[in-house]
């Protein structure tokens, strides 16, 4: 796993870190993915769990509240509670806690069973952990299936943020968004910052979390430090 750092533009701070898969002679994560069958997901989503909360547990500093976010593959989990034993054992083992725990949910194809994601949400907050839409205005992950659940978080997704700095229609679409996620109390996240300019307009939007380049790049098995002449005001 990798981890790349998520920023609190309001706290002023690292808000937490996603874990990312990498392959052991540093494949990304499309590379991977595409070697795992139908028939490995749902052993290789678990395996996946368990390696970042145990890396998690020994990387992150003491007391500094930061929370791991994971990706899940909706279509691994076949029943929630039970999916979650491997989770809840490696939380219990490694002495991490479960409510800095986030899991993060994309579908690249339209959600066939809104009623069994919505199953997964309501077991997943049953025991504390945080949940996220990623990739949010990208494929399918878009306004039809934010009316079908809420998450706690929405990542936008960085279709939506590349060059809003010089792109009224993105900018318009993305103040659409932000008054949702106020009225739905959810948090936003925007990922795939690549400049300067793009996180300043997002931030002036009310934009709190940010992630992506401009921050800081993924690192293999360690916390890369975020850039610290790009958290000034």
């Amino acid at each position: 796993m990798a981890f790349q750092p998520i920023y609190d533009a309001v706290a002023g701070r690292v808000w937490g870190y996603e874990a990312l898969v990498r392959g052991v002679a540093g494949e990304g994560a499309y590379e991977v993915l595409s070697k795992v069958s139908p028939e490995q997901r749902y052993r290789f989503d678990q395996d996946c769990r368990v390696k970042a909360i145990e890396l998690a547990s020994r990387l992150f500093p003491v007391g500094e509240d930061l929370v791991l976010s994971i990706n899940f593959m909706p279509k691994a989990v076949y029943e929630p509670a039970a999916c979650l034993r491997a989770t809840l054992q490696a939380a219990r083992k490694f002495s991490f806690p479960m409510s800095s725990i986030m899991f993060e949910f994309t579908e690249n194809e339209e959600v066939a069973d809104p009623a069994h994601l919505t199953n997964i949400i309501t077991e997943y907050r049953k025991h504390g952990f945080t949940t996220a839409l990623d990739d949010f205005g990208a494929g399918h992950a878009g306004l039809g299936l934010l009316s079908e659940f809420q998450p706690d978080l929405i990542k936008i997704d960085m279709k939506l943020i590349r060059g809003i700095d010089t792109s009224p229609a993105r900018r318009a679409v993305v103040a659409g968004i932000v008054g949702i996620a106020k009225e739905l109390d959810i948090t936003l996240l925007a990922e795939g910052i690549e400049t300067e300019a793009e996180f300043r307009v997002l931030e002036a939007a009310g934009i709190r979390l940010f992630q992506g380049y401009w921050f800081a790049k993924p690192a293999f098995e360690e916390l890369p430090p975020v850039r610290a002449g790009q958290l000034t005001a």
